[in-house]
């Protein structure tokens, strides 16, 4: 089909509006439209862009997530070096600094005034884009400074970062440097839900930021919500009016569409400078994101210009960082806590302390192996600190003031709980109960089944749970659903009218989606996004269970080792008898007779993956894609030795490309109808 020139026009329309739309709320914190009108501008471009794909441009805010995860990433040199910067840690050696940079000039320049701007020091990962003409071409890590990995289609997914840049006529190249970093409230998300699915927690927002770049898969960094801020920028010599001062850069940056930290000060002296790292000392600690410091750089670019860098740093610049609270205490007792997935970890019990602003009495000790890093004793005198002030930590023993007849800590062998043997896996540093009636997993089993992204069962807390569990009352997820108001009078403090609340919150509960229930069994590394990928790919619980490891390997964003533990959890007798009893029940484990899935038996291409490409004749992608779910077939988004079948349409593009390669069969729309038994279209 030919695209109009009103097409064209539209498509251009909504991607202006949805670009201004999207600059305000992720740069300005202003939004001028309301989520449901973008959401239905986005839906329709969306719409036009799969039904004329030569609508699509690299700008499109469609295109923020890309097809399929990298098999790797490839390392690519710096068009300009990304220098670190020296350390200053305390106000005297800020001092130094400024007199060192004072003298390297010439005797006539050392007398005049200088301005500083200050800006804090995002705890994230540095980042290096680059614009050609206006468009985003380029992002990557910073490496070494002088080469980094490519991670562009990672970049596109952070919403504060421009596709197109905000200039009618945008230079040639612009280089614009930065930092990606998680969001607090991001940040204890992830935790969160990395904690209900059994994975280590990551230690703090640097980490995880850092570790969700280098993801191969950007629709996992599209999950995670990276934010930005822009801090320099580079432009060609020639470009007219350039910004002459850091002050004015930053404020260009925000112009041409870059998120700017707004907690930034121009400051005439020194004097102005040790205000603003003061002020700040204290009110980072109410800030949504982690700082660890305050960058001070000269805000003039010729004096920057005159004064270069180091063999490593700027002259005209350094990182004035706050000291780590840190704090010792006593270690009163070592025990260790069974966590829902069977988990083994050490916590250390502890003399209660002040530690940035909150009282800390336990901190983890991970596993055996840090355990014994540390040399962790009772009775040992320990510095604590938060790791990125979040979580608390054990940073090392004060040897010196170790009690005499103090004796090494080795984990027990048995299980704490319900005294079975305690197991560590080959390869793995957590020791685990395997014991699936151990008491500390029912808990955490129960606790995580009534959670709020799971069953979400109002009234249903951790203490009531240690209540049921403790007097037997329930001895599984299915258990809860036989409870009655006899049975929970039991319990202290449980009266009539909320016995029934109870049970009726219960009830409710089977209300809940499929994917809900699928996250709430609890399934090692299945979280909620994954729950909600696995029953888009497999509609039934069946279909799930009867899946071999490849065909969950090939569900989109589900990697080996999530696709090996669902796999080994459906294997399980006790897991198979469990799923039973909770059909049996009534709870929703998708249906035979939704109108998205056929019925076992007149699933035409069971097993079968599908790749579809192009622009059919009649179907648009999405009804191509649901008619092959309904007769049992799986979706693929990128093309593998893996795929079947590549259900082709006009403008194919290298996907089709990579299929002959591989000799993989092709079908047009009317050969896929024929398979699925000849089901038309409406």
């Amino acid at each position: 089909m030919t695209v109009t020139p009103q097409t064209q026009q539209r498509a251009s329309q909504l991607r202006q509006q949805l670009q201004e739309a999207g600059y305000a709320y992720y740069v300005l914190d202003a939004p001028i439209m309301e989520d449901t009108v973008y959401d239905r501008l986005y839906r329709e471009l969306q719409e036009l862009e799969e039904r004329y794909p030569e609508l699509i441009v690299a700008d499109s805010p469609t295109q923020r997530v890309g097809d399929r995860p990298a098999e790797r990433f490839t390392s690519i040199r710096h068009n300009i070096p990304l220098y670190s910067l020296e350390n200053a840690f305390n106000i005297p050696e800020l001092e130094k600094w400024d007199g060192r940079w004072r003298r390297h000039l010439t005797a006539s320049t050392t007398e005049e005034s200088a301005e500083y701007v200050c800006e804090l020091k995002i705890d994230g990962s540095a980042i290096a884009l680059t614009y050609e003409h206006g468009i985003l071409v380029r992002g990557a890590t910073r490496g070494d400074g002088i080469s980094g990995e490519d991670i562009t289609p990672n970049i596109r997914t952070i919403r504060a970062i421009p596709l197109r840049l905000t200039l009618e006529n945008p230079p040639p190249i612009v280089e614009v440097r930065g930092e990606a970093f998680l969001p607090l409230e991001e940040f204890n998300r992830i935790n969160q839900e990395r904690a209900s699915t059994g994975e280590p927690l990551f230690a703090n927002p640097r980490n995880a930021a850092a570790g969700t770049l280098r993801q191969l898969d950007p629709k996992i960094v599209d999950r995670r919500r990276l934010a930005f801020f822009a801090y320099t920028l580079h432009l060609p010599e020639a470009t007219p009016n350039p910004p002459q001062s850091q002050w004015q850069a930053l404020e260009y940056l925000q112009h041409i569409g870059f998120s700017v930290n707004p907690n930034r000060k121009l400051c005439q002296s020194l004097a102005e400078v040790e205000t603003y790292f003061q002020q700040w000392d204290s009110g980072r600690k109410s800030l949504p994101y982690m700082t660890d410091g305050v960058v001070v750089k000269l805000n003039s670019f010729p004096l920057q210009e005159r004064l270069g860098f180091t063999n490593k740093f700027p002259r005209w610049a350094i990182a004035l960082k706050y000291p780590a609270e840190e704090v010792p205490t006593v270690v009163r007792e070592i025990t260790v806590n069974i966590g829902r997935t069977g988990a083994a970890t050490p916590m250390a019990i502890m003399e209660p302390v002040q530690v940035a602003g909150t009282t800390v009495q336990r901190a983890t000790l991970h596993n055996q192996d840090r355990i014994a890093e540390l040399d962790i004793r009772v009775g040992d005198t320990v510095i604590i600190r938060k790791a990125g002030e979040i979580i608390p930590e054990v940073v090392r023993v004060l040897l010196e003031l170790r009690p005499p007849d103090t004796q090494a800590y080795t984990m027990p062998k048995n299980c704490p709980e319900c005294d079975s043997q305690l197991v560590r896996p080959a390869g793995e540093s957590v020791t685990r109960c395997l014991n699936s009636s151990c008491s500390a997993i029912l808990r955490g089993s129960v606790v995580h089944w009534a959670s709020r992204d799971a069953l979400d069962i109002k009234g249903l807390g951790e203490k009531l749970v240690e209540q049921i569990v403790e007097k037997e009352i329930a001895r599984s997820v299915a258990d809860l659903y036989e409870l009655t108001r006899e049975k929970l009078m039991s319990l202290e403090r449980m009266g009539e009218k909320l016995a029934d609340k109870l049970i009726n919150a219960i009830s409710n509960s089977k209300q809940q989606s499929y994917p809900r229930v699928l996250y709430g069994l609890g399934i090692r590394y299945v979280g909620k996004t994954n729950a909600e990928l696995l029953a888009e790919s497999f509609p039934t619980i069946q279909a799930l269970s009867q899946a071999s490891v490849d065909d969950l390997e090939s569900t989109y964003g589900i990697g080996s080792e999530i696709a090996q533990s669902v796999w080994q959890w459906f294997k399980i007798p006790a897991n198979q008898e469990l799923v039973g009893r909770l059909q049996a029940i009534g709870l929703n484990f998708g249906s035979e007779d939704s109108p998205d899935v056929k019925p076992m038996g007149e699933q035409l291409l069971a097993g079968k993956t599908f790749v579809v490409t192009g622009t059919l004749p009649t179907l648009s992608r999405q009804e191509a894609e649901a008619l092959i779910k309904q007769s049992g077939g799986k979706i693929s988004s990128s093309v593998s030795q893996k795929t079947d079948y590549i259900v082709v349409g006009d403008k194919a593009g290298s996907k089709l490309e990579k299929a002959q390669q591989l000799g993989i069969v092709q079908l047009s729309e009317s050969e896929l109808l024929e398979r699925v038994g000849g089901k038309e279209k409406g």
